[in-house]
């Protein structure tokens, strides 16, 4: 009898029970027995099979309306080392598996696609992308699953911001997750309407200094003041903490063993926030700012409609690439149809992991985003009205303005 197994690994996303669902109940129609590996590989690593389940169409029918994972996850790897892997696969042969769908992000696709060549056949594998940072090489905008609900979520807790900034007169300096890319923190931002949005990909020819970017937010605050408004917030990507330099940092970047840094152990609000201040306390302005991190609270979220349609069509496309006898593919769509992406094409020849999608910072949408906030510009420092007002509160010519806010900061 074909055996499935579903396993999931790397961080939440909104949709996740949705994949699982699907292709549970579909494999099932098709007379395909369906397991169930709790906390991803963990169970396969260690030869620990007790706790993996056999699922049936009673046990998944309402999944997909929930947030997290049936499964759990983790981020145990299976190929930390060739006697690990073995392990692996001996584990998946001791449970009669020979079909397999990973979901999860760029981590679990790597994963997958080794556990796909050290099988050689021997089990047909296929990797549903998940991650709310958006940043995984899909069709032209074909958003990953999860990021449609992680961006409503967050665009809610940033409206929620801004009326508490406009009801207490204060700013929030916002920090959302992405990791290196700025998808997530300028979606919630636009969507929100905040008062102005920092991404990576702007600072990505340039070395970036934390001066610079409270700077920024200390212009857009000083901006606001003059025009009599005495609130707002500041969205910043995470991953912007990850261009500065160790100098800027007390005690340094957090790292992981691989040495990508660790955002969420980056105070980078609180950092920027103290700082943007500071520099208006020293042109004797004062300003409540306050920092803020959003990320953890939008992986479990129950999803949106998007998400729970898109995941459904995502599980179900799983097995079907199975079925037909697809292996070492990703499952996604484009144009309104489940396409197969085989492993290959989405790798960074360079690095040999998978690829980044950045966010594009010469399209329309951040192109709009940037017309709709709030920047102090060159151009607010010619002569005029908003010049004089400038002027008037700082009490710094236009020189010495633009020498501040446009200049080399360190």
């Amino acid at each position: 009898m074909t055996t499935l197994a579903l396993l999931v690994g790397g961080g939440p996303a909104p949709g996740i029970n949705g994949v699982i669902g699907a292709a549970t109940i579909l494999a099932r129609r098709r007379g395909v027995r369906v397991l169930g590996v709790p906390n991803g590989f963990e169970p396969l690593i260690r030869g620990e099979l007790g706790a993996v389940r056999e699922l049936e169409i009673a046990d998944v029918s309402r999944i997909h309306l929930l947030g997290g994972s049936v499964l759990h996850t983790s981020r145990e790897s299976p190929i930390a080392s060739a006697a690990v892997l073995a392990r692996t696969l001996e584990s998946l042969r001791a449970l009669g598996v020979d079909h397999l769908i990973t979901i999860g992000g760029d981590g679990t696709a790597l994963v997958a696609r080794e556990v796909a060549s050290a099988a050689a056949g021997r089990i047909g594998l296929v990797h549903v992308p998940k991650t709310i940072d958006n940043d995984l090489p899909l069709p032209p905008g074909v958003p990953t699953f999860g990021f449609e609900t992680a961006r409503e979520e967050a665009a809610r807790v940033v409206s929620r911001l801004l009326e508490d900034a406009r009801t207490s007169s204060r700013w929030y300096v916002v920090v959302i997750m992405g990791r290196d890319a700025g998808h997530l923190a300028l979606g919630a931002a636009k969507s929100a309407g905040a008062t102005l949005a920092l991404v990576p990909e702007e600072f990505s020819h340039s070395p970036l200094r934390l001066a610079r970017v409270a700077r920024i937010v200390e212009g857009a605050i000083l901006k606001r003041l003059v025009n009599r408004r005495s609130h707002g917030v500041a969205v910043l990507a995470e991953g912007i903490g990850g261009l500065l330099p160790e100098q800027d940092v007390p005690g340094g970047i957090p790292r992981d063993k691989h040495g990508r840094p660790v955002y969420s152990d980056l105070p980078l609000g609180d950092l920027v926030a103290k700082r943007a201040q500071a520099g208006l306390a020293e042109l004797g302005i004062s300003v409540s700012v306050v920092d803020k991190d959003v990320g953890y609270e939008l992986r479990c979220a129950a999803p949106n409609a998007f998400d729970v349609e898109y995941t459904r069509d995502l599980g179900a496309g799983a097995v079907d690439a199975l079925l037909s006898g697809a292996s070492g593919v990703m499952i996604t769509r484009e144009e309104q149809a489940i396409v197969r992406v085989p492993f290959a094409d989405m790798l960074d020849r360079a690095t040999g992991r998978t690829r980044t999608r950045l966010l594009d910072t010469r399209g329309h949408a951040y192109a709009t985003a940037r017309l709709l906030q709030v920047r102090l510009e060159p151009a607010d420092l010619t002569p005029g009205p908003e010049c004089d007002a400038l002027v008037a509160a700082t009490k710094l010519s236009p020189d010495a303005l633009h020498t501040r806010y446009f200049g080399d900061v360190g």
